[in-house]
């Protein structure tokens, strides 16, 4: 590993200057993809700015017809938090399925989020359930958020505060988790506002994105069957070692029946 500065922010403004100052500097919540990076050299920041000592980035609040999320909200937080639990419980099961006990005590659902793994649960959260990412400077709509693989609108020193999620009528996610790293092989995130549907696939190797055409199909009737004859590109997803472009669109239109499904026992 390189050798780098530390700061400990006491505040946001502090942090966001800091990093103004040092353009190879890094903001750094829990770690979980930054730390790694570093010992592997895949990142050498010259300075890391540690955000998880800021209160205002902390925590869950409900604000009617949103929740928001503040970035530093650890996934063991978001799962145990009972706001989520009660008006979007999909998305505490969902920090509840990621890693292992470490990594949930560990990494923070902005980490993630910023972060864009393209096979992260919550990109998926988010992006079906409407969000909208709000930094120091700005709101972002979660559909111009996810720009491409470990790509987002985040601008240089830009800093990720809180995820503020719409609240769904009923919503699941359902996962083909890698049984080693708990990262989605293929996972589908069905969001039903009553007024519109929004599904989101996440694992598919080039970053997550939305099942339109499902979507429409759920709006005229939701049902399993509706979308039983929809198909997914393959064109969509990436092989590597753990599953083929072709599996992972097998995979995705069959989760998202069983998404469906279990909104439907909700």
């Amino acid at each position: 590993m390189y050798s780098f500065a530390y700061t400990s922010a006491v505040s946001i403004e502090a942090a966001v200057s800091a990093v103004k100052a040092d353009q190879e500097a890094r903001f750094l919540s829990g770690g979980m993809s930054l730390l790694p990076s570093m010992k592997l050299r895949l990142a050498g920041p010259s300075q890391l700015v540690d955000v998880m000592r800021i209160d205002a980035l902390r925590g869950v609040s409900d604000l009617g017809n949103t929740v928001r999320i503040g970035a530093t909200t650890t996934h063991y937080d978001v799962s145990q938090s009972p706001i989520l639990r009660e008006r979007v419980p999909a998305i505490a099961e969902l920090a509840a399925g990621i890693g292992d006990v470490q990594v949930r005590y560990r990494g923070t659902i902005g980490g993630s989020v910023a972060n864009n793994d393209p096979a992260a649960d919550y990109p998926a959260g988010v992006l079906a359930l409407n969000a909208k990412l709000i930094t120091d400077r700005r709101s972002i709509s979660a559909d111009d958020f996810f720009l491409g693989l470990f790509d987002t609108a985040l601008e240089p020193s830009e800093l990720l505060t809180a995820v503020e999620i719409q609240i769904p009528r009923r919503a699941a996610y359902v996962k083909f988790a890698n049984l080693a790293s708990r990262f989605a092989v293929v996972g589908v995130f069905l969001a039903d506002f009553g007024t519109m549907i929004r599904i989101a696939v996440t694992g598919a190797g080039k970053g997550v994105f939305r099942l339109k055409e499902h979507e429409a199909a759920l709006a005229k009737s939701f049902d399993p069957g509706a979308v039983a004859s929809l198909s997914v590109p393959s064109t969509h997803f990436t092989s590597d070692v753990h599953a083929t472009a072709e599996y992972r669109a097998h995979l995705t239109a069959e989760l998202t029946k069983r998404a469906v499904s279990a909104c439907l026992k909700n």
